[in-house]
């Protein structure tokens, strides 16, 4: 078998792999407050989580082609299915990681990160598209201050609507409506998480020569998307804990208000074909929440290991995937 095929086919992979285990690892953050409220029971939350980030997955392509063009440009790279080989490597090393240890860290900037770091290792600095590579950095940076101020302005709207309502008939509505933000929340993460493997998987094929154009193949679209279904199917229960508790105590009134004003967010940055940290959102929105509220009701101790985890996993990601690639082509 030819090499850069034998290559491509690993690449696709351990991109599926990196889906599946974004699955278990990022998509529990969508229904973490569903199931700490007890609006749902963990296996049923897990199941109607995987359905809605399979069809989130399928239905838009607008990250995936932003990402498999706008770090670096795969037309114009030698060694580019090993580059893209090595930052999945990394992304999935960062992601077992932190999942072990049940940290709510980004499988976004894990893999931003490693390919931007590989990509380094293997031309310089002088390969990154810095006008994409900063959009999306960006991106990733305001996102978490924008879903703070959705959450805060969620929960201050919810706390005039129904300030004279019945405090268990407004908290037995609420986990009602959890239901529906936890799927509208699964969704929106299936449309923008779900897509950075495919844009991966695209750039290998472009880069292998197998591929000419940017659009992502359905078979590409269909098995992410599975991919990510199956991961959520087996549920990251220790992020779950960390998320759905640990930032703050929940109630049903609060987990609604931040799955919506994540879910916008997230949505928002997927129509504008903007990869986002789900994670950054989530959390951030759950802070948000808790600030309208009651600003020492936030467990900011929680709060400032889970923001130190997503400033140290650029960096060490982008070395990650920079050793493993110098590694993977000594082998070359």
């Amino acid at each position: 078998m030819d090499t850069v095929l034998f290559l491509t086919i690993l690449v696709v992979v351990f991109a599926l792999l990196f889906d599946f285990i974004n699955g278990f690892h990022d998509t529990a953050n969508a229904i973490a407050t569903a199931v700490s409220t007890r609006a749902l029971p963990p296996r049923v939350a897990v199941l109607m989580a995987a359905t809605m980030n399979f069809i989130g997955a399928i239905t838009f392509t607008g990250v995936a082609k932003a990402l498999a063009k706008d770090i670096v440009d795969p037309f114009a790279i030698d060694n580019g299915v090993i580059i893209i080989l090595a930052a999945l490597l990394s992304a999935i090393i960062w992601n077992l990681v932190t999942w072990y240890y049940g940290i709510p860290s980004s499988s976004s900037h894990a893999l931003i990160g490693s390919l931007a770091g590989a990509a380094i290792a293997a031309a310089g600095f002088a390969v990154l598209n810095y006008e994409g590579f900063i959009k999306i950095i960006k991106a990733l940076i305001y996102s978490p201050f924008i879903a703070i101020v959705a959450g805060f302005i969620m929960m201050s709207i919810f706390k005039v609507l129904f300030k004279d309502l019945n405090l268990y008939r407004t908290n037995k509505g609420f986990r009602r409506l959890q239901i529906f933000t936890a799927a509208v929340q699964s969704f929106t993460h299936g449309t923008n998480d779900a897509q950075k493997s495919m844009g991966i998987i695209t750039m290998a094929l472009i880069a292998a020569g197998l591929q000419t154009g940017d659009d992502i193949p359905m078979w590409v679209r269909i098995a992410a998307a599975t991919a990510m279904g199956l991961g959520t199917s087996i549920g990251g229960y220790k992020i779950i804990k960390t998320v759905g508790g640990k930032i703050m105590k929940i109630r049903p009134v609060n987990g609604a208000a931040a799955d919506l004003a994540s879910a916008a967010v997230i949505f928002g940055a997927t129509q504008l074909h903007l990869p986002v940290s789900t994670t950054h959102v989530i959390s951030s929105s759950i802070m948000g929440v808790g600030s309208a509220q009651r600003v020492k009701g936030v467990k900011w101790g929680v709060a400032k290991k889970i923001v130190l985890t997503w400033i140290i996993t650029l960096p060490t990601s982008a070395i990650m995937g920079a050793a493993i690639f110098f590694v993977l082509n000594l082998f070359n």
